[in-house]
């Protein structure tokens, strides 16, 4: 007994709310907001595509951004340990061989995320020294990098920051540099915001963006991605944010908390959409999706733009901030696993964590080995890991115990909504956005 009181006292514990919502802002905004909200935007009717991602964005995001960080500070430990915890309590074994399916997404994920972390440091660094905006082709710069092991130094570089931060622990290393970070990403993206305003022809990017299209409504492929936009933007995957909540205090309010993740997370999105496709309608740019839209696109746009060197240190400076944040929150997961499976100390599971990270990282740099593993991860796995969260919170743990740990630190009473929409419209709906994910080979 004194062992257990002993290692719960020694957990590693964010010190303040604040930090902890930062946090969690910071795991949920990263390329999906950045890259492929503005193009779904556009795509599929402009305003009216909001109206089915602001319905998914409260009815399963806010509901699972709940349950994962309520189900994390329940156990107190990440997804392994939650999940074993969880099927104890029904009075069976092997739940942890369950929670290594979220641990491995998560890994999974972060291995090849932080290849175009690598990717977005070069780029930062050529905005500074000015190679970024007098290179004579874009699309050139971009391919010296995609290619096989084309940014070998740079990704090693954005994981050694990475894992530096990582080692001061949770409130030292990941909440203090993300209580900078994060309200410097929205402030640089606000000055970007103001500056795009002021761009001859921006006005036929608004109107992409803003104007409905009432009839993509009648179109079902305009609910499924905004339903893959709702999920993913919001770092669903019975991982990141249950082991963030795992180092929440007790007296915290979920529900508050999941609220401002949701808000901060749309907001940021909007806000690289209002940044990113108005800029490119000034210059008659393509606004296609993915690594063009971020790499090839937009140091285009910079080149075209009065100032444009400034801007694309501004704009760049923001994208690492957001990427190195959302880095944080994947690597977490497997860095506490090894903490906690294996009673290692933080720095050897980070030391052993680099290493599969950084050997694997080099198979997949290359841009279409990348696409394809990240595909495979965030169709298959991701998916699979919010599910299983979802089931073993809401139905092996029962919506009795899960409105129990969801309520602490709240003074308001969670209303009825709360049973229905977590165990069976977000568990249903995680299932549907599995199966749509590999019927269209990707929705998120």
């Amino acid at each position: 007994m004194s062992n257990k009181v002993s290692t719960s006292k020694k957990r590693d514990a964010f010190n303040s709310k604040t930090g902890f919502i930062l946090a969690c802002i910071g795991s949920a905004v990263g390329m999906g907001n950045l890259w492929m909200f503005p193009y779904r935007v556009g795509q599929f009717g402009g305003a009216a595509f909001l109206i089915p991602y602001l319905i998914f964005v409260i009815v399963i995001g806010f509901t699972g951004v709940i349950g994962e960080m309520s189900f994390g500070r329940a156990m107190r430990t990440g997804p392994l340990g939650a999940f074993k915890k969880a099927v104890a309590r029904r009075g069976k074994k092997n739940g942890d061989l369950i929670g290594l399916i979220p641990v491995i997404g998560s890994l999974g994920i972060a291995i090849g995320y932080a290849v175009v972390v690598g990717w977005i440091l070069r780029f930062t660094v050529g905005a500074i020294t000015g190679s970024l905006t007098n290179a004579e082709n874009s699309g050139a710069y971009f391919g010296k990098i995609a290619g096989t092991l084309g940014s070998t130094g740079w990704h090693l570089a954005g994981l050694l920051i990475t894992f530096v931060i990582m080692f001061f622990g949770v409130s030292k290393g990941i909440e203090k540099v993300n209580k900078f970070m994060m309200p410097a990403f929205f402030g640089l993206f606000i000055i970007l915001a103001v500056k795009v305003m002021t761009l001859d022809g921006s006005i036929e990017g608004y109107k992409y963006l803003l104007l409905p299209k009432w009839e993509f409504l009648k179109d079902p492929k305009t609910w499924v991605y905004a339903l893959g936009q709702a999920f993913f933007s919001l770092s669903l995957a019975g991982s990141g944010t249950l082991v963030y909540g795992s180092y929440l205090r007790k007296d915290e309010d979920v529900v508050n908390s999941a609220k401002y993740v949701a808000i901060f997370d749309t907001i940021a999105a909007m806000l690289a959409a209002l940044v990113i496709i108005p800029s490119v309608f000034a210059f008659n740019l393509d606004p296609a999706s993915g690594p063009p839209l971020m790499f090839i696109t937009m140091p285009s746009v910079f080149k075209l733009m009065p100032a444009g060197r400034i801007f694309a240190i501004i704009f760049f400076v923001a994208v690492l901030f957001a990427g190195i944040s959302s880095l944080m929150n994947l690597f977490e997961t497997p860095i506490e696993t090894l903490q906690n499976r294996f009673k290692l100390s933080r720095g050897l599971s980070i030391l052993i964590i680099a290493l599969i990270s950084g050997g694997v990282g080099l198979v997949v740099e290359d841009g279409n080995n990348l696409s394809t593993w990240m595909d495979v991860v965030s169709i298959y796995i991701i998916p699979l890991g919010a599910l299983l969260a979802g089931i073993m919170f809401f139905w092996v743990c029962g919506t009795k115990f899960a409105r129990e740990q969801a309520q602490l630190g709240r003074d308001k009473k969670i209303g009825p909504w709360f049973e229905p929409m977590a165990k069976y419209i977000f568990c249903g709906l995680t299932i549907i956005v599995y199966i749509l994910g590999i019927f269209y080979g990707g929705i998120g």
